[in-house]
């Protein structure tokens, strides 16, 4: 007899104020905000989340390490930063664990300039299409969990985002 895990999954709430101005012209939506992230009040704050690292070396700079630089980094390259997920239960950083979605309000970026929408991971990818309809580019997740996917292939694909902004 097989012991089931027990359920794990607690109700948690975006917590992150979207990341935008008038000017954005490209919107990154990830699925949900881990915990790191929600405690450090900026999208992709886990040590080990690869997003800051890649779109540095994809824009040349160097990496922005904190909340604050991180959101210069992004306002300053026309990227507006959000989730496909305001409300969900989940355990933990999960995306395999997510249940009870209820979406993002998206229409606080109808003031931008938006020429794409990339969605980071198939969940992401997958609740976008659900809620939203077609039209994102879906790139591969820079989670630890997505460890599969080396560096070098996550700057590959996050290219599109700086050939967007050309």
């Amino acid at each position: 007899m097989s012991a089931e895990r027990p359920d794990k999954r607690k109700k948690e709430t975006h917590g992150l104020e979207p990341v935008f101005d008038e000017n954005s012209e490209v919107l990154i939506l990830g699925s949900f905000p881990s915990p790191a992230s929600r405690a450090k009040g900026m999208y992709y704050s886990h040590p080990q989340n690869r997003f800051w690292k890649v779109l540095a070396a994809v824009f040349g700079e160097a990496e922005p390490l904190t909340a604050e630089a991180r959101k210069e980094f992004a306002l300053s390259h026309k990227i507006a930063l959000y989730d496909v997920i305001e409300e969900c239960e989940i355990d933990g950083a999960a995306d395999s664990s997510v249940k009870n979605v209820v979406p993002a309000d998206l229409t606080v970026f109808s003031g931008c300039k938006l020429k794409q929408v990339f969605v980071t991971g198939k969940l992401a990818g997958k609740l976008y299409s659900k809620y939203f309809g077609a039209g994102a580019i879906t790139l591969p997740s820079p989670s630890p969990a997505n460890c599969a996917v080396s560096f070098e292939r996550l700057k590959e694909s996050y290219c599109m985002i700086a050939d967007v902004l050309k």
